[in-house]
């Protein structure tokens, strides 16, 4: 077995973890800090929305041309007196945006552009879009993601509980909010292509984050009927045995979206690769973020304020302080309703960090239930 998958049979078996849930707080500031930037990026720079948006007019040569991109942009400019943009294409010629410009100012600087780049007026397709339609697609985008919302909530009421749902649907607006704003910081164009882009993160996002969910809700199942962990501790061991699942699946993905953006659109200068990858790119890495530390440790805090999870945590504190006392460890606190027995394997693993020496890698002991 390889070192990754050896650790992660470790994680599940709860002989070594990390305590996500015990440190909530920390990820929580992180997720604020980052979370104002993005929007305080997107307040001040604002998004640089596509032609598609705003309307314009994009002008696109048939044939190879000697001009260059720069040449090109300037002309286009003076020309409009409007913002361009300018792509070098796979044939050798060029793609002009100009953009807020209507169909007859496209009319009128046609041949003008013409004479700049070199070619006959025929050799350049003109096709001018209007803002109406960039936003009736914004409109459409945002109708789904609205049912889209709605319907995560209720499935995720129905198959798990109103928290988890509360959690999931933080943790998407989370992932959507960094995103948005990385692309105000960053200044990339606003296309069809991050539209596209955000509204794939979110089922990776939900994925990865119900993954956790379902084990969680597994291990808690006959929480109140024993008196070794609290909510948050049984959370953090779920979160803990499907930490590797959730890495693994994070770098897979995370490799070909980082080939299209670093080498796809840095490289080989694909502007439409940049738009999309860029928003694949943030948003599966916040996604893998929040699914671990925002979702789950959120689950765990409304959870602990159910007056039966308070009330099982106080047994549990009591019993913990009381072994304490009489000079017993952990393991000797083992009673028959212990939720973990098909988690921890012998029953003995502790939630996070290894087991104690004197345990580890035997069975319970005998006389022990």
């Amino acid at each position: 077995m390889s070192r990754l998958g050896s650790m992660g049979a470790r994680l599940y078996r709860g002989e070594v973890g990390y305590d996500f849930v015990a440190k909530r707080k920390i990820w929580y500031g992180i997720s604020i800090l980052i979370t104002i930037t993005a929007i305080v990026g997107l307040a001040v720079r604002g998004l640089n929305l596509g032609i598609e948006f705003q309307g314009g007019a994009v002008f696109t040569t048939t044939q190879s041309t000697s001009v260059s991109v720069t040449h090109a942009q300037d002309a286009a400019e003076k020309i409009s007196g409007h913002d361009a943009t300018v792509q070098k294409l796979g044939n050798g010629g060029l793609r002009i945006q100009v953009s807020g410009i209507d169909t007859g100012t496209a009319d009128k600087i046609h041949g003008s552009l013409a004479k700049e780049l070199k070619l006959p007026v025929d050799k350049i397709a003109a096709d001018v879009v209007g803002p109406s339609w960039g936003e009736t697609i914004a409109a459409k985008a945002w109708q789904g993601l609205a049912i889209f919302m709605v319907l995560v909530v209720i499935y995720l009421a129905i198959a798990f509980e109103w928290r988890m749902a509360i959690a999931a649907l933080v943790a998407l607006i989370h992932d959507l909010t960094i995103t948005v704003g990385v692309y105000a910081l960053v200044g990339f164009e606003v296309t069809q292509g991050t539209v596209i882009g955000l509204l794939t993160i979110l089922g990776y996002s939900l994925y990865d984050t119900v993954v956790v969910f379902d084990g969680l809700k597994e291990a808690s199942k006959d929480l109140k009927k024993q008196t070794r962990f609290t909510y948050s501790e049984i959370a953090n061991r779920s979160l803990n045995g499907t930490l590797v699942r959730s890495i693994n699946t994070t770098v897979v993905a995370l490799l070909p979206v980082a080939g299209l953006l670093f080498i796809g659109g840095g490289f080989l200068g694909a502007g439409m690769l940049n738009d999309i990858s860029l928003a694949l790119f943030v948003g599966l890495a916040a996604g893998a973020y929040s699914s671990i530390f925002i979702a789950t440790p959120l689950v765990a805090d409304l959870k602990e304020r159910d007056p039966a999870m308070k009330a099982l945590k106080k047994r549990v504190l009591a019993k913990r302080a009381s072994a304490a006392a009489r000079g017993e460890s952990d393991d000797d606190m083992s009673d028959g309703g212990d939720p973990q027995e098909a988690l921890a394997g012998d029953g003995a693993a502790s939630l996070v960090g290894p087991r104690p020496s004197g345990t580890r890698g035997r069975g319970r002991t005998p006389g022990k239930h």
